[in-house]
């Protein structure tokens, strides 16, 4: 069954983390783990699971884990990142690469662990120009 659409549009802003939290020791925490919902390919994120609604990730990403937690960090270390803060990390991260912004959504609080997914010019949030 297809998700249902959201009712309110994600809030989508740059925004100051919360009094002394410290960006880089929130950086050297976190990793990038990917979601077999947004593969077509075999890759790093487990067993294919590709949802109907869902974006699929460009394949050529598909075995860099490495580097797409080096661009999760970067965009952490640079404040592109917006709340809710759940316990030590923010929900949502965002990173440029050339013409295209990635949005890294937390799944896991205990551990700092993120998925992420490219965004249409029109989602991009406030504070990341366009």
């Amino acid at each position: 069954m297809r998700a249902p659409k959201r009712k309110r549009p994600r809030r989508r802003e740059v925004a100051a983390p919360p009094e002394g939290v410290n960006l880089e020791n929130v950086a050297l925490r976190v990793r990038y783990i990917g979601s077999p919902e947004h593969k077509n390919a075999p890759s790093f994120a487990g067993r294919l699971r590709p949802r109907a609604d869902a974006t699929i990730c460009d394949s050529e990403l598909n075995d860099r884990q490495g580097e797409l937690t080096a661009w999760l960090q970067e965009a952490i270390r640079a404040g592109q990142v917006g709340g809710p803060w759940e316990g030590v990390f923010p929900r949502y991260a965002w990173y440029r690469q050339e013409d295209v912004v990635y949005e890294a959504r937390l799944v896991n609080r205990e551990l700092g662990d993120y998925k992420g997914y490219a965004l249409e010019k029109d989602e991009w949030p406030k504070g990341i120009a366009p």
